[in-house]
Parts: C-alpha cells; sequence; structure tokens
C-alpha cells in the first residue's frame, strides 16, 4: 500500500520538487534491498531504500514501536510507521499513523500515504502551516 503509491505517484512528487524519498525501517541492507527489488523500485530512481539495522535514526527521530501489542509479538526496536518531509535538511512535516487501537498504523496507514504528503508539500509550499 505505502510504497506502490509512491510508485505510482513518482511523476506528481517530481512536480511537488521532491528530490528523493527515502524508505527506511529497523532492518540491515540486505533485507532493504530485497525488499526494493521485491517492489520493483528502479535503482537510481526517486526512491531509495535504507536500513536502520541498529535503530540509531529511529531513536534520533523518536518514532520507536514501543508498545505491548508489538513487544508481545516480539518485535522490538521497530519504528512507527511514518512520513517527513524535509526542505534542505530541515523538518517541514511528520506524520505519524498511529492510534491506540492501531499502534503500528498497519489498518489506518493514510497520513503517510503519497497522496497525504503530496497535499502537505502543497500546503508547506502554499506558506500554510504544517504541523509537525
Amino acid at each position: 500500500m505505502q510504497i506502490p503509491g509512491y510508485l505510482e505517484k513518482v511523476d506528481d512528487l517530481k512536480a511537488a520538487g521532491v528530490d528523493e524519498v527515502i524508505v527506511f525501517c529497523v532492518n540491515d541492507g540486505a533485507v532493504m534491498k530485497a525488499w526494493a527489488e521485491d517492489q520493483k523500485v528502479p535503482e537510481n530512481g526517486l526512491i531509495t531504500f535504507m536500513g536502520d539495522p541498529s535503530s540509531d535514526l529511529t531513536l534520533e527521530l523518536d518514532i520507536e514501536l514501543n508498545h505491548p501489542g508489538p513487544h508481545g509479538k516480539g518485535l522490538f526496536n521497530r519504528a512507527k510507521r511514518s512520513a517527513m518531509y524535509i526542505e534542505n535538511g530541515v523538518f517541514k512535516a511528520i506524520r505519524v499513523a498511529e492510534a491506540e487501537d492501531d499502534p503500528a498504523g498497519d489498518d489506518h496507514p493514510d497520513v503517510t500515504l503519497a497522496e497525504a504528503m503530496l497535499k502537505v508539500i502543497a500546503d508547506v509550499k502554499a506558506g500554510h502551516s504544517a504541523e509537525l
């Protein structure tokens, strides 16, 4: 759902001025490479897959999925489903898909999907406040 949507919106993202979409999660580079291949993400395209094997970035961004539900299934040091709009190294918007009954954002990832982020980008570029 999330990756295919970004693949479908590559032209719209470029038109919005996006230079790169980085997909990262708590995994190693080999897993991320295999996932990119599985999703048919073209090499050297707009979308780059990166691993965060030690959760360093996840912890620094304070998006660790720290909930008893996923922990009960053995999922530790995972990142929450999120999307960020960063312009020249400055965070302009951060969206996290989570709810009390859906801590991982799997059932309702809407705020992190390409269409939602395109709206966020348009709002930021129009000078509207994009709540972090």
